[in-house]
């Protein structure tokens, strides 16, 4: 499992990522507020531990970022602010859980397990095209033996092909669920990470699996027979 540990205490990240490391955790850290968010934008995790208290970006800022364009990632709150007011706002802004500070590290082990398997429970594991997987407890997509490594968007890009793998998605349809905003805004970039997901597809896949766009209708994952076999 994937976790981001945004935490601008360099001693207790140090500690926490040391003790979730040992429980098998791969664990990537972030010490202020915009280091977080580049992070979340660049890679796919399971869960997010957040701090409020952080430089640049305060973590209830980060909370609205990250939720405006995910709504389905656990988010734990890991804070000072112990104040029922400040627990009704993360949890009104989207956090999925919230733990205050001090702590100890095998309760924060409780809740982590808590939220990824309610995760768990709430979707199926695998989604598959031919060897092509998306294995949705770990939000990693795999050929074969080879894993695909993808960006967040095109992540979302793929994943929303795979889940409408049966007919043509149209760019504002798959805009909309994965930018979550107004599709023209995002056009070009929708282009850009496009391009970027099939040179990936197809080059893991040797062409097994492509994306081909259809005009006037979208974009759909195809599968050559080969694949199937």
């Amino acid at each position: 499992m994937k976790v981001l540990l945004v935490e601008d205490d360099l001693t207790l990240n140090n500690l926490i990522t040391k003790g979730l490391r040992k429980m098998k955790y791969f664990v990537e850290q972030a010490y202020d507020g915009e280091e977080g968010f580049d992070k979340y934008l660049t890679n796919c995790y399971d869960i997010i531990i957040l701090d409020l208290n952080l430089p640049y970006l305060n973590g209830l800022d980060l909370l609205k970022k990250i939720r405006k364009s995910d709504k389905r990632i656990k988010i734990l709150i890991l804070t000072a602010r112990s104040s029922i007011e400040d627990k009704v706002m993360g949890f009104n802004l989207g956090a999925t859980d919230y733990l205050t500070k001090p702590f100890d590290l095998l309760e924060l082990e409780v809740r982590i397990n808590n939220l990824l398997r309610w995760k768990g429970e709430q979707e199926e594991e695998y989604l598959n095209l031919g060897k092509l997987v998306l294995n949705q407890q770990n939000n990693s997509f795999y050929y074969g033996d080879h894993i695909i490594g993808l960006t967040r968007k095109e992540f979302g890009i793929l994943e929303y092909l795979m889940l409408n793998k049966e007919k043509y998605s149209t760019a504002e349809e798959i805009i909309k669920q994965v930018w979550e905003d107004d599709a023209s805004m995002f056009s070009n970039s929708f282009k850009f990470h496009i391009y970027q997901l099939r040179k990936k597809v197809e080059s893991v896949t040797e062409s097994q699996i492509q994306i081909v766009s259809k005009r006037n209708f979208g974009y759909q994952l195809f599968l050559s027979n080969q694949d199937n076999n």
